[in-house]
């Protein structure tokens, strides 16, 4: 079966669909990447054109496709140590918390999860020489595809030559035979994470207070009114003095007030509010 191009008001139903949804904004050059991402779906599923299957998500009726599509429109990229200074900020944050009560990080857009990992990497290493109090990890994404093999901790061995050389030795088991060129996070370091899907711009779940939440990368996908949404939910989940990363290269200026900023992509609320 041959099918032609999304026509505009197509596009248009599936942007402002996905919006609602996750609130992604898609701009008109995302056509050919909509066509790319759903075409082997659209052919599964026999339909004659991108607009039947656009109905079909749209219906309510299919919450397990709705979800297909959701997992290959969303953009997941991410690798080990990503903007390292965060997670030397991270290190100085832990070293100072209080030792009678678990210290928590959140990445709240996890992806295939080699954040969460970094950061358990970081803590654990504090840990080994009695720098940091007890710690949990969790980590949330949209896309239940990526929080599946956010879970595995198994990775190729090319996506973590960012992952310092001693952290790989210790925390990292290297494949052999038929796992050759794969990396697998040790045990010990898995079961201290906990991975779940979470969609930021729905009333979240109750959630313990975090120490730490990441969100970096992730806010440029949003248009203000949605960022202001977001961020001030995770706002709401931060202890009082939690600090909120978001990406090196982005800002909040101009979209909530009460937090003050304290190193590049890292803020706290104002104390003085």
């Amino acid at each position: 079966m041959e099918l032609n191009g999304i026509s505009d008001l197509e596009f248009a139903t599936i942007r402002d669909f996905l919006f609602q949804k996750v609130g992604i904004s898609l701009t008109a050059s995302k056509k050919a990447l909509v066509c790319s991402r759903l075409f082997k779906r659209v052919q599964a599923l026999r339909f004659e054109s991108y607009g039947a299957y656009f109905d079909l998500l749209k219906s309510g009726k299919n919450q397990a496709e709705l979800q297909m599509a959701i997992n290959l429109l969303t953009t997941n990229e991410t690798y080990f140590f990503r903007e390292a200074k965060h997670f030397e900020m991270l290190a100085s944050i832990a070293e100072k918390a209080d030792r009678s009560r678990i210290f928590r990080v959140w990445s709240a857009a996890c992806s295939t999860g080699e954040e969460v990992y970094s950061i358990a990497m970081t803590l654990a290493d504090m840990t080994r020489t009695g720098n940091a109090p007890k710690w949990e990890v969790r980590g949330s994404d949209i896309s239940t595809r990526v929080l599946e093999s956010a879970r595995t901790g198994h990775y190729s061995f090319d996506r973590t030559e960012d992952i310092p050389a001693d952290f790989l030795k210790r925390y990292c088991l290297r494949g052999t035979g038929p796992y050759e060129g794969t990396l697998l996070i040790d045990r010990t370091l898995r079961e201290k994470t906990e991975f779940a899907q979470i969609n930021l711009i729905e009333p979240l779940p109750k959630l313990v207070p975090f120490d730490v939440i990441f969100l970096r990368n992730v806010l440029i996908y949003f248009d203000n009114p949605v960022k202001l949404k977001v961020v001030s939910q995770l706002i709401s989940n931060l202890t009082p003095e939690g600090v909120l990363f978001i990406g090196m290269a982005e800002t909040l200026n101009g979209v909530i007030e009460g937090l003050v900023s304290v190193g590049p992509g890292a803020y706290r609320l104002d104390r003085r509010k």
